[in-house]
């Protein structure tokens, strides 16, 4: 598996599919079959037992690939049953093809009328990548039953309902156990919405030529934890901890205390030299004793912060800041400092209340974080999250972590980065604290804003996954991801 994999939008796969067909010279009827080909492989090495094979076809190419399907699974001695919207006629040459070959070999096709046969699973080719809006209410009433069945599911190249491009669904889609995408892999399939209906997502180049598409920009770059090692190189013998940083941990308010205390030790973990925490008098014993490393001083007002900044390399600023006037003064410090940033939690609601651009700074928001920087909605950040990682690192000139189910990394002039780990189980509160700490530690040991907000958030997710394999994702707690990351931090 590659550490990273190129993401597309549709319309530049559509471009691919037009260059496959003509300067390439392979017909556009033989991509179809060699779809349906590829499939079919699918279908037998996932589920071999499968007597009865349901195959829903839509009108487009989509519905040609899974009549090549269909005609596949009979000739292997398969029940096969092909089911369509009412109406849903071929608009493609090589689709009224497919259902002539099907039919050629003995296949009927059913126009769906309320009910569906007992597949023991389905092929899902109504839509692929065409579809960006609701589907039909036959096309839905479909999709309903194909979920309700509770069978394994294979979609072709996008559930069904999906938008390829944002990950988003208008209205139902359909529960794949597996997707299969050709010729590239589609942006929209690894973040956000689609993270439920997607399944397991695979990519079948259907046999073109290794870098027939090296032309084509990437949309994105999926980001796996198998390239660490990129970012995080071994540590030369006569290393001293002034070369690897220091960072200034910037927060907790009264009550709060325990969120600057998980920044701090995310920070540790991933190997910064030094690590300070500048918070409420009250909270300093504690923090002392929960982690005597974190050098720890109370600070009531913005002039007892300078000294601090001065010595640090960078500033993580925001867990358990609050919004009050202490948060405030030392917010606006911090930001007048000129000192790179890493901005979290409510330094990100006070930046939303007088926005100006911070080029030095990596900002950590969730949706709802996101939405208020943007004067926006979480819905509309949801529905799609590349326009909203961009929007942001555009309007305030900088880095930014969009937190969440994929991860999306966005920063002016880069490719926008998809962060292929993490699990539901690390939505819980304090996680957002230890990946400021994760990725200002990097910063301080020297990788430029960019990289070490994707090596950063993908540190921080795959040490996630780690501690869910030892005990499960419900209950994960933030302070679990700590013994991972001080592992990952050091791959091997």
């Amino acid at each position: 598996m590659s550490e990273q994999l190129p993401l597309y939008r549709t319309s530049q796969v559509r471009a691919m599919d037009e260059l496959a067909s003509g300067a390439l010279g392979i017909p556009p009827y033989e991509l179809m079959t060699r779809a349906g080909a590829a499939a079919w492989r699918v279908l037998q090495q996932r589920w071999p037992g499968v007597r009865h094979l349901g195959v829903a076809c839509g009108p487009g190419n989509n519905g040609g690939d899974g009549y090549v399907v269909a005609r596949l699974a009979r000739a292997a001695g398969l029940k096969v049953s092909v089911v369509t919207p009412p109406g849903a006629t071929p608009r493609t040459a090589q689709a009224r093809q497919a259902l002539a070959d099907w039919r050629a070999a003995g296949g009927t096709v059913s126009s769906f009328d309320g009910m569906l046969p007992d597949g023991e699973a389905w092929v899902d080719a109504l839509y692929g990548i065409g579809l960006t809006r609701p589907p039909s209410e036959a096309a839905q009433s479909m999709i309903e039953r194909i979920n309700a069945a509770r069978v394994p599911v294979l979609s072709l190249d996008v559930p069904s309902g999906l938008d390829a491009d944002t990950g988003h669904a208008a209205g139902t889609a359909v529960h794949a156990s597996v997707t299969l995408c050709f010729i590239a892999a589609k942006r929209g399939l690894y973040t956000g919405m689609a993270r439920d209906f997607d399944g397991e997502v695979l990519l079948d180049r259907l046999d073109l030529k290794i870098g027939a598409f090296d032309d084509f920009r990437p949309a994105a770059w999926l980001c796996r934890p198998e390239g660490l090692a990129r970012w995080l190189a071994p540590r030369h013998a006569n290393a001293h901890k002034g070369e690897h940083g220091h960072v200034l941990c910037v927060g907790g308010e009264e009550g709060m205390g325990g969120a600057v205390r998980l920044c701090a030790e995310g920070a540790l973990r991933t190997g910064v030299g030094l690590a300070s925490v500048a918070t409420r008098s009250s909270g300093v014993a504690a923090l002392v004793a929960a982690r005597p490393e974190a050098m720890t001083h109370a600070v009531e007002d913005a002039r007892a912060l300078r000294p601090l900044i001065e010595r640090a390399t960078v500033l993580a600023v925001g867990p358990g800041l609050g919004q009050g006037a202490w948060g405030q003064a030392l917010f606006g410090e911090a930001i007048a400092s000129g000192k790179p940033l890493v901005l979290d939690a409510d330094a990100l609601n006070l930046l939303a209340q007088h926005p100006l651009p911070l080029p030095q700074a990596i900002l950590t928001p969730h949706p709802g974080e996101a939405a208020r920087l943007l004067a926006s909605d979480n819905g509309a950040v949801q529905a799609d999250r590349f326009a909203a990682a961009e929007a942001l690192a555009q309007r305030y000139g900088c880095t930014v972590v969009l937190k969440g189910a994929g991860t999306v990394v966005a920063a002016p002039g880069e490719i926008p980065a998809v962060i292929g780990a993490g699990n539901p189980g690390m939505a819980t509160g304090g996680m957002g604290d230890v990946l400021s700490g994760v990725v200002a530690a990097l910063v301080a040991q020297g990788l430029p804003s960019f990289q070490a907000a994707v090596a950063g958030a993908l540190l921080h997710s795959a040490a996630g996954d780690a501690a869910a394999r030892v005990g499960g994702e419900r209950g994960l707690l933030p302070s679990d991801l700590f013994p991972h990351l001080r592992r990952m931090a050091n791959p091997a």
